[in-house]
């Protein structure tokens, strides 16, 4: 069994206690790395404190580190792919793009401008807005896509000129441990700190008075008790806390077209995408043809382990997240729904479920309501577009939706009444750093990509320069808002 270290101040730690690590494609452990002490991390928080000084400053630096980090990821993204696939369950081919779009990131945000913003340049005043860097970032990351996921905050707080102390999930933390490893003799000590460890680990990070910056990926639930913690000391938050993403096909639509490009959305990575497609309304009179397209989208596709050739689907990551699954499918046929497709657990060892298409769906239901995470989707049907508009709207969750027509103006009008951050046309689950990725309602606080992410761990600081005398220095008298 191979053990994996964290990198505190810059050097290899180990722990009394070890979280073994199971690889869901066939249920053994194969992995263990270290449980991280309270002592452990008051080290880990102090050595990246002391870091942000000397860091914040030189961007040419981070700069050249970023650079770094992206070749050292490539160098190594065939083995950290590989235990991204091991410890994860994606495709080996996607655990090995993952690795590649963290490389792209670290360039991105390298080469990213951060402008000054002049608000007045006249006789009396310059007046520059700036940013500067919130100081040590605590992230705690999810077990669905762990590297890409790491990177995503690692990257823009780099840039930003903070350091970051990462956390993966439990159950994924061994390609986020030997990205420690791999990254250690390249960015400076205390820079970036990973500890692994269970869900107090996470807590305690929240609690710590180091940091200032808390970035959060996971469960509405537990995304609240993170802001209620991060509120106590006034740390800024940046919470993306999934989604229950609607796909809305009009009348003038492709059946069989909406349905091939409906289905990777919702089934990508075993459904285990916070922005993924989770519940489809078609019209009544669209609903058998749209249903038949995407069940023969899903039988055609090869369940199996990540690492075998040729497979397009993994398992589900976990085993509470495989029973909830189960359970959410199971009662939604219980209360009347028919799989059209799937429905079941595929039997053998790991944690393999069927793609399933559900439909005859009651609007109550769970698999409707909360966000399934995993390969089932639910199909709907609806009479008026207001009325679909109405019951994609009708839940706490609003980080995307899409909205899938023959003329893209008139889905456009449909999009913009949507009540999530991102609403596409014609597509879905595609992101851009031009653009935020924002999550409504209780599907998150604060942005990320592109200078949004900068935003989020940055405050803004005003560079005020007088060009003339003083009130004061004019009347003798100073102004009444004094």
């Amino acid at each position: 069994m191979t053990q994996y270290t964290m990198t505190i101040d810059g050097q290899p730690a180990s722990s009394p206690g070890t979280l073994k690590v199971i690889n869901p494609a066939t249920g053994e452990v194969f992995a263990e790395v270290p449980d991280c002490t309270r002592e452990q991390l008051d080290v880990a928080m102090e050595s990246a404190q002391r870091a942000f000084n000397g860091w914040k400053d030189d961007y040419e630096k981070r700069r050249a580190v970023m650079y770094a980090c992206a070749d050292a990821l490539e160098a190594n993204a065939e083995e950290l792919g590989r235990l991204a696939t091991m410890e994860q369950g994606m495709p080996l081919p996607a655990g090995i793009g993952s690795v590649m779009g963290a490389a792209r990131n670290f360039r991105w945000y390298a080469d990213l401008d951060i402008p000054r913003v002049t608000v007045q340049d006249d006789d009396a005043a310059l007046i520059e807005i700036v940013r500067r860097p919130i100081g040590v970032i605590a992230a705690i990351k999810p077990w669905n896509v762990p590297i890409g996921m790491a990177v995503n905050t690692i990257a823009p707080a780099f840039r930003a000129g903070c350091t970051v102390v990462l956390k993966p999930s439990p159950y994924t933390p061994v390609v986020t441990a030997r990205l420690g490893e791999v990254l250690r003799d390249i960015v400076p000590a205390g820079v970036l700190t990973v500890v692994t460890g269970g869900n107090g680990v996470g807590q305690w990070m929240t609690e710590h008075p180091i940091p200032r910056g808390i970035s959060f990926t996971g469960s509405i639930a537990t995304g609240k008790r993170v802001n209620v913690a991060a509120a106590a000391d006034l740390k800024r938050v940046l919470l993306e806390l999934g989604g229950n993403d609607a796909a809305i096909v009009l009348d003038d639509a492709d059946p069989a077209d909406v349905a091939e490009k409906l289905f990777w959305p919702a089934f990508r990575n075993s459904g285990q995408i916070c922005m993924a497609v989770k519940r489809v309304f078609v019209p009544e009179e669209m609903e058998q043809l749209v249903v038949a397209a995407l069940a023969a989208k899903a039988r055609s596709v090869k369940v199996g382990n990540g690492l075998d050739e040729g497979t397009e689907l993994g398992p589900i990551n976990n085993k509470p997240q495989f029973d909830r699954v189960k359970d959410l499918v199971a009662e939604a046929i219980e209360q009347g729904a028919v799989a059209a497709v799937g429905g079941h657990s595929i039997e053998g060892d790991g944690y393999f479920f069927e793609p399933t298409i559900l439909t005859g769906v009651a609007e109550d239901t769970r698999i409707v309501d909360e966000e399934q995470f995993g390969p089932a989707l639910p199909v709907l049907t609806y009479r008026t577009v207001p009325e679909a508009i109405e019951r994609a709207n009708a839940t706490n969750y609003g980080l995307g939706a899409s909205v899938w027509s023959a003329d893209p103006l008139r889905a456009a009008e449909v999009a913009e009444k949507l009540e999530a951050g991102t609403v596409w046309v014609n597509t879905h689950m595609q992101l851009t750093h031009d653009a935020p990725f924002t999550g409504m309602k209780h599907s998150g606080l604060g942005s990320e990509m592109g200078l949004w992410s900068i935003y989020a761990y940055t405050d803004p600081q005003t560079v005020y320069r007088s060009r003339s005398q003083t009130v004061r220095e004019r009347t003798g008298e100073a102004p009444e808002a004094w």
